[in-house]
Protein backbone atom coordinates (compact mmCIF):
# COMPACT_ATOMS: atom_id res chain seq x y z
CA UNK A 1 0.00 0.00 0.00
CA UNK A 2 1.34 3.41 -0.90
CA UNK A 3 1.94 6.03 1.76
CA UNK A 4 -0.63 8.26 0.04
CA UNK A 5 -3.36 5.60 0.17
CA UNK A 6 -2.42 4.87 3.77
CA UNK A 7 -2.94 8.56 4.55
CA UNK A 8 -6.31 8.60 2.76
CA UNK A 9 -7.45 5.45 4.56
CA UNK A 10 -6.55 7.00 7.91
CA UNK A 11 -8.63 10.03 7.04
CA UNK A 12 -11.59 7.88 5.94
CA UNK A 13 -11.36 5.71 9.03
CA UNK A 14 -11.68 8.79 11.24
CA UNK A 15 -14.89 9.74 9.41
CA UNK A 16 -16.34 6.30 10.14
CA UNK A 17 -15.34 6.46 13.82
CA UNK A 18 -18.19 8.73 14.88
CA UNK A 19 -17.55 8.47 18.62
CA UNK A 20 -13.77 8.81 18.28
CA UNK A 21 -12.97 5.71 20.33
CA UNK A 22 -10.41 4.39 17.82
CA UNK A 23 -12.73 1.68 16.54
CA UNK A 24 -15.54 1.48 14.03
CA UNK A 25 -18.59 -0.43 15.15
CA UNK A 26 -22.18 -0.91 14.07
CA UNK A 27 -23.38 1.98 16.21
CA UNK A 28 -21.13 4.40 14.30
CA UNK A 29 -23.06 3.52 11.13
CA UNK A 30 -26.47 3.71 12.79
CA UNK A 31 -25.58 7.12 14.24
CA UNK A 32 -24.28 8.43 10.91
CA UNK A 33 -27.44 7.39 9.06
CA UNK A 34 -29.68 8.90 11.75
CA UNK A 35 -27.76 12.18 11.76
CA UNK A 36 -27.94 12.46 7.99
CA UNK A 37 -31.70 11.93 7.95
CA UNK A 38 -32.26 14.34 10.83
CA UNK A 39 -30.16 17.03 9.15
CA UNK A 40 -32.48 16.96 6.14
CA UNK A 41 -35.74 16.57 8.08
CA UNK A 42 -36.45 12.91 7.47
CA UNK A 43 -38.26 11.00 10.19
CA UNK A 44 -36.62 7.77 11.36
CA UNK A 45 -39.48 5.73 9.88
CA UNK A 46 -39.55 7.48 6.50
CA UNK A 47 -38.81 5.21 3.53
CA UNK A 48 -35.76 7.23 2.44
CA UNK A 49 -34.35 7.21 5.97
CA UNK A 50 -34.94 3.48 6.34
CA UNK A 51 -33.19 2.91 3.00
CA UNK A 52 -30.22 5.02 4.14
CA UNK A 53 -29.97 3.10 7.39
CA UNK A 54 -30.10 -0.18 5.47
CA UNK A 55 -27.36 1.03 3.10
CA UNK A 56 -25.14 2.17 5.99
CA UNK A 57 -25.61 -1.15 7.75
CA UNK A 58 -24.77 -2.92 4.48
CA UNK A 59 -21.47 -1.03 4.39
CA UNK A 60 -20.92 -2.04 8.01
CA UNK A 61 -21.67 -5.71 7.25
CA UNK A 62 -19.21 -5.62 4.34
CA UNK A 63 -16.53 -4.05 6.53
CA UNK A 64 -17.05 -6.61 9.31
CA UNK A 65 -16.79 -9.45 6.83
CA UNK A 66 -13.66 -8.06 5.20
CA UNK A 67 -11.85 -6.48 8.14
CA UNK A 68 -12.91 -7.82 11.56
CA UNK A 69 -10.23 -10.48 11.82
CA UNK A 70 -10.55 -10.95 15.58
CA UNK A 71 -14.36 -11.22 15.49
CA UNK A 72 -14.99 -8.60 18.18
CA UNK A 73 -17.62 -6.76 16.09
CA UNK A 74 -15.48 -3.65 15.88
CA UNK A 75 -12.78 -2.64 13.46
CA UNK A 76 -9.52 -0.96 14.36
CA UNK A 77 -7.70 1.30 11.93
CA UNK A 78 -5.08 -1.42 11.46
CA UNK A 79 -7.78 -3.97 10.58
CA UNK A 80 -9.39 -1.48 8.18
CA UNK A 81 -6.12 -0.85 6.37
CA UNK A 82 -5.22 -4.54 6.30
CA UNK A 83 -8.53 -5.30 4.56
CA UNK A 84 -7.63 -2.78 1.84
CA UNK A 85 -4.15 -4.23 1.49
CA UNK A 86 -5.76 -7.66 1.06
CA UNK A 87 -7.90 -6.38 -1.81
CA UNK A 88 -11.20 -5.33 -0.21
CA UNK A 89 -11.78 -3.03 -3.20
CA UNK A 90 -10.92 -5.17 -6.17
CA UNK A 91 -11.44 -2.93 -9.20
CA UNK A 92 -12.85 0.51 -9.97
CA UNK A 93 -15.72 -1.11 -11.92
CA UNK A 94 -16.69 -3.36 -9.00
CA UNK A 95 -16.43 -0.34 -6.74
CA UNK A 96 -18.79 1.68 -8.95
CA UNK A 97 -21.48 -0.99 -9.01
CA UNK A 98 -21.34 -1.33 -5.24
CA UNK A 99 -21.24 2.37 -4.48
CA UNK A 100 -23.93 3.65 -6.87
CA UNK A 101 -26.87 2.45 -4.72
CA UNK A 102 -25.31 4.09 -1.66
CA UNK A 103 -24.96 7.40 -3.48
CA UNK A 104 -28.54 7.10 -4.73
CA UNK A 105 -29.72 6.70 -1.13
CA UNK A 106 -27.73 9.77 -0.11
CA UNK A 107 -29.20 11.78 -2.97
CA UNK A 108 -32.74 10.69 -2.00
CA UNK A 109 -32.16 12.33 1.37
CA UNK A 110 -30.08 15.34 0.38
CA UNK A 111 -31.30 16.40 -3.08
CA UNK A 112 -34.58 18.03 -2.05
CA UNK A 113 -35.53 19.22 -5.54
CA UNK A 114 -34.48 15.91 -7.15
CA UNK A 115 -32.49 17.61 -9.92
CA UNK A 116 -29.47 15.33 -9.44
CA UNK A 117 -27.26 18.19 -8.27
CA UNK A 118 -26.00 19.34 -4.90
CA UNK A 119 -25.07 22.87 -3.90
CA UNK A 120 -22.10 23.74 -1.75
CA UNK A 121 -24.39 24.07 1.26
CA UNK A 122 -25.90 20.63 0.54
CA UNK A 123 -22.36 19.20 0.47
CA UNK A 124 -21.49 20.85 3.77
CA UNK A 125 -24.66 19.56 5.42
CA UNK A 126 -24.52 15.94 4.20
CA UNK A 127 -20.81 15.40 4.76
CA UNK A 128 -21.04 17.02 8.18
CA UNK A 129 -24.00 14.89 9.20
CA UNK A 130 -22.88 11.57 7.71
CA UNK A 131 -19.14 11.78 8.28
CA UNK A 132 -18.57 14.57 10.78
CA UNK A 133 -16.62 16.51 8.16
CA UNK A 134 -15.82 20.04 9.35
CA UNK A 135 -17.46 22.80 7.30
CA UNK A 136 -14.17 24.21 6.02
CA UNK A 137 -13.10 20.77 4.78
CA UNK A 138 -16.46 20.19 3.09
CA UNK A 139 -16.28 23.56 1.35
CA UNK A 140 -12.74 22.86 0.14
CA UNK A 141 -13.84 19.44 -1.11
CA UNK A 142 -16.81 20.94 -2.93
CA UNK A 143 -14.60 23.34 -4.88
CA UNK A 144 -12.36 20.49 -5.97
CA UNK A 145 -15.33 18.32 -6.96
CA UNK A 146 -17.11 21.08 -8.90
CA UNK A 147 -14.74 20.72 -11.84
CA UNK A 148 -16.80 22.85 -14.25
CA UNK A 149 -17.35 25.63 -11.71
CA UNK A 150 -21.12 25.74 -12.17
CA UNK A 151 -21.82 25.71 -8.42
CA UNK A 152 -23.12 22.15 -8.36
CA UNK A 153 -21.85 18.61 -8.03
CA UNK A 154 -23.67 15.57 -9.34
CA UNK A 155 -23.83 11.95 -8.37
CA UNK A 156 -21.38 11.31 -11.20
CA UNK A 157 -18.98 13.89 -9.76
CA UNK A 158 -19.24 12.26 -6.34
CA UNK A 159 -18.77 8.75 -7.69
CA UNK A 160 -15.72 9.79 -9.71
CA UNK A 161 -14.19 11.52 -6.68
CA UNK A 162 -14.89 8.62 -4.33
CA UNK A 163 -13.41 6.17 -6.84
CA UNK A 164 -10.36 8.42 -7.22
CA UNK A 165 -10.02 8.60 -3.44
CA UNK A 166 -9.32 4.88 -3.33
CA UNK A 167 -7.74 4.22 -6.72
CA UNK A 168 -5.95 7.41 -7.86
CA UNK A 169 -2.51 8.21 -6.54
CA UNK A 170 -2.45 11.77 -7.92
CA UNK A 171 -2.27 14.15 -4.98
CA UNK A 172 -4.08 16.89 -6.89
CA UNK A 173 -7.04 14.81 -8.05
CA UNK A 174 -10.57 15.66 -6.93
CA UNK A 175 -10.57 12.36 -5.09
CA UNK A 176 -7.62 13.32 -2.96
CA UNK A 177 -9.72 16.26 -1.71
CA UNK A 178 -12.92 14.28 -1.14
CA UNK A 179 -12.69 14.62 2.64
CA UNK A 180 -10.81 17.91 2.71
CA UNK A 181 -7.08 18.20 3.31
CA UNK A 182 -5.47 14.91 4.30
CA UNK A 183 -3.45 16.43 7.11
CA UNK A 184 -6.49 16.66 9.41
Amino acid sequence: MSEFLDQKLSRRFRTYDRDGDGFVDREDFVTAAAQLGAEFGHAPDSPVQQRMTTMCLGVWDHLVEAADVDGDQRISEAEYKAAFAAGMLETPAAFDSGYQPFLAAIMDIVDADHDGRLTEDDEVRWTGALMGLPEADARAAFHHLDRDGDGYITTGDLLAAIRAYYFDEASGSAGSWLLGPLDR
